[in-house]
């Protein structure tokens, strides 16, 4: 072979090395921007759920707070007990459906009785006095009716309102076996005690729950505030 066919050949397989080398190159650039790019999303996306997460979790305190300081000005809580009272703030019938869970519309009626005992339909006292880890009391265990629910808009710059449902329910260290009656004191632990309970459904199918056991204080003739005995999030 002639030294210029051996030149010309050399040259040739620089060139290809080189191709190679720019190729794999860039190959690794288009990986590392690319996994940048979805690390990015990812913050990006934990940072929007956190902020919803917030959101929900605001909205449901805001609602406790509200249903918290209207139930303490009616007498007789048997009546809210037994669901034939309601708070002033509601947006309609508690039987039509509103509320959008994964595509499923539910009611608040149905967010009362999913927290009662597990499905959306009407729960028989059988069923609400199953014993659970969640919800050891047996007879005594709450059967929450809707008090409140509606819209709270946080201005949460132009996104949806986050939609809320206060239950209250039968403070389950009563002993008298009655989730739908106020027990009278002294003689029942729970008397004079009722719990609330706020299901806040949020941005981007946030949702969260919030609870507190509420007790009445008068503070002068006629003038009651609300006394919090406990407060958490649930969920």
């Amino acid at each position: 072979m002639s030294s210029q066919g051996r030149s010309t050949s050399d040259a040739d397989r620089r060139a290809g090395t080189a191709l190679i080398v720019v190729l794999l190159g860039l190959s690794l650039l288009v990986t590392l921007t690319t996994g940048a790019l979805l690390l990015a999303a990812s913050d990006m996306l934990t940072a929007a759920r956190q902020r919803d997460a917030r959101i929900t979790v605001s909205a449901a305190e805001a609602a406790i707070e509200r249903a918290a300081g209207e139930i303490v000005d009616i007498p007789d809580w048997t009546l809210v007990l037994a669901g034939a009272l309601t708070s002033s703030w509601v947006d309609g019938p508690a039987a039509t459906p509103r509320i959008d869970v994964n595509g499923q519309m539910l009611a608040p009626e149905g967010v009362a009785n999913l927290a009662t005992c597990g499905v959306a339909v009407a729960c028989s006292a059988a069923e609400s006095a199953v014993v659970t880890a969640e919800r050891p009391w047996g007879p005594n265990n709450p059967r929450w009716r809707p008090f409140a629910y509606g819209a709270v808009d946080l201005a949460t710059r132009g996104q949806a309102a986050t939609y809320v449902v206060v239950l209250v329910g039968d403070d389950p260290s009563e002993n008298d076996g009655d989730p739908q009656r106020d027990g009278v004191a002294p003689d029942n632990p729970g008397a004079g005690v009722v719990l609330l309970r706020a299901e806040a459904f949020g941005p981007s199918g946030s949702r969260r729950v919030v609870e507190a056991a509420v007790a009445r204080e008068t503070v002068a003739p006629g003038v009651a505030l609300p006394r919090v005995l406990s407060w958490g999030q649930v969920r």
